[in-house]
């Protein structure tokens, strides 16, 4: 394990030589998609560059890691957010890109939408949900999810912004752990040492905001006045497994998104927060 972290490190650290090779995208922003009916993110046209395709080893298929992407319903009564789709097909298939390019791990070239009540659910330890502030689950949404937690998943709810928008995700997920409290993560958490040495808790604004900032005398990234400070939280099992991790007043999405729609954008918020956050949660659940 050692060794591998070790080549992962490295790997990682060219990263900025590699991505920085891809032209920049340009294309919609802002549109809501709705695409309940298909399966992967790779069935869906990109905004810009379609992320390069690859192959694993025949018969080892289903032997890599997939980044799955979780259908879900909003809440008709809640007053911002987006839908379960926000930010696809270019996060998911850039993001799995740049993990089986710059990591040793083999990779899911398509990544894969499910539900949480879907079988399949079991066979993947990575699940991911978008806007969560919105998340509306029933009885069986909330039971399946309890299950597939306590059962070795886990679980990132990311883009999401706001004390309203904390407690509509808080309040979803007391259906999943009525007694469990989210536990904000210390900086020498192993998390943020697994592969790549991260110092703080990087804010990445929507791909707009974050582009505007760079002639904004203040640089602000926020997109709320009480969404200032960026929290990781967590949730435990009852051996001290992470289960669950929530980045608040962040948008990872877009960094993985957009990373080549504005080079300051790329480099001061794909390159250097999106991307390192995201490669290091991937490694810490798979490996715990």
């Amino acid at each position: 394990m050692k060794k591998f972290a070790s080549a992962l490190v490295i790997l990682v650290l060219l990263a900025g030589i590699v991505l920085a090779q891809r032209g920049f995208r340009g294309g919609g922003r802002g549109f809501r998609r709705y695409h309940e009916e298909n399966r992967t993110p790779r069935e869906i046209p990109q905004n810009g560059n379609e992320t390069p395709a690859w192959t694993n080893a025949p018969g080892f298929e289903k032997d890599v890691f997939t980044f799955v992407r979780m259908k879900r319903a909003s809440a008709p009564y809640r007053y911002s957010g987006g839908p379960w789709d926000t930010d696809t097909p270019d996060s998911d298939l850039n993001l799995s890109f740049r993990l089986q390019q710059v990591t040793s791990l083999k990779v899911d070239p398509d990544g894969l939408f499910l539900r949480l009540t879907d079988e399949e659910l079991a066979n993947h330890p990575f699940i991911y949900m978008v806007e969560p502030g919105i998340l509306e689950l029933n009885d069986e949404e909330a039971v399946a999810l309890r299950n597939y937690l306590l059962n070795g998943g886990f679980l990132m709810l990311d883009d999401f912004w706001g004390e309203r928008e904390w407690e509509g995700m808080a309040e979803q997920m007391r259906k999943v752990f009525p007694t469990r409290d989210f536990v904000e993560l210390p900086l020498d958490h192993p998390l943020y040492q697994c592969v790549l040495h991260i110092r703080s808790k990087g804010q990445v604004p929507n791909v707009d905001l974050g582009t505007q900032s760079e002639y904004d005398p203040g640089h602000r990234t926020w997109e709320r006045s009480d969404a200032t400070e960026v929290h990781h939280r967590a949730i435990f099992d009852d051996k001290g497994r992470m289960m669950v991790i929530a980045t608040h007043n962040t948008d990872n999405g877009d960094g993985w998104e957009w990373e080549g729609d504005n080079h300051y954008y790329f480099e001061h918020f794909s390159e250097k927060i999106a991307y390192p956050l995201g490669i290091n949660i991937i490694f810490y659940a798979m490996t715990h």
